[in-house]
């Protein structure tokens, strides 16, 4: 089940256990929040609100209150010695989504704890037994030993540097050097 639900003047489209960035909201991380404003329930079968469907809300936990990346709006005009730096940092509100509800029903007010993931088969048929792995990793974390130092290589005789030999002198510096009586 979906639902598109508006809030800070933008929409999403949200399923159970989705995690989203929300425009800053008023509420504390663990509190529970219920969105209104649903435009379109959908699952097995869609509902269209005109503008909103009658009865739904979505609810969701709040995870945490935060800010945004620093954007910095520097702001020039050449040739006149005007310059502007001026940073933003937008806050916001971490969301999970806990529940799409129908019908005008309540949101639960307690927090469900989420379901852990088996951890996923090996792929591999090569792979080593769970067993094997943990005693391998037990292994490189207990002695770690500093990679070996690789003998250094003679250096090869490096070209030496050319030394300049006296130009020839051409009849015109012969002619300049010589002194006119």
């Amino acid at each position: 089940m979906f639902a598109v639900f508006k809030t800070g003047g933008k929409q999403y489209r949200v399923a159970a256990d989705d995690v989203l960035k929300v425009a800053k909201l008023k509420g504390e991380p663990g509190e529970i929040v219920e969105f209104g404003e649903v435009l379109v329930v959908g699952g097995d079968n869609v509902s269209l609100g005109a503008p909103t469907v009658s009865g739904a809300t979505v609810a969701a936990q709040v995870l945490e209150q935060g800010r945004g990346p620093k954007i910095i709006a520097f702001k020039k005009r050449r040739r006149k010695n005007s310059r502007r730096k001026r940073g933003f940092r937008q806050e916001f509100t971490l969301l999970r989504i806990t529940e799409i509800l129908t019908e005008g029903k309540k949101p639960n007010k307690e927090v469900q704890p989420r379901l852990k993931r088996a951890p996923a088969p090996a792929a591999a048929a090569g792979a080593e037994p769970p067993e094997a792995e943990s005693a391998a990793s037990e292994g490189a974390t207990a002695k770690r030993k500093a990679p070996a130092k690789k003998p250094a290589k003679p250096k090869a005789n490096a070209p030496r540097a050319k030394t300049k030999a006296p130009a020839a002198k051409t009849r015109a510096a012969a002619a300049k050097g010589k002194k006119k009586k």
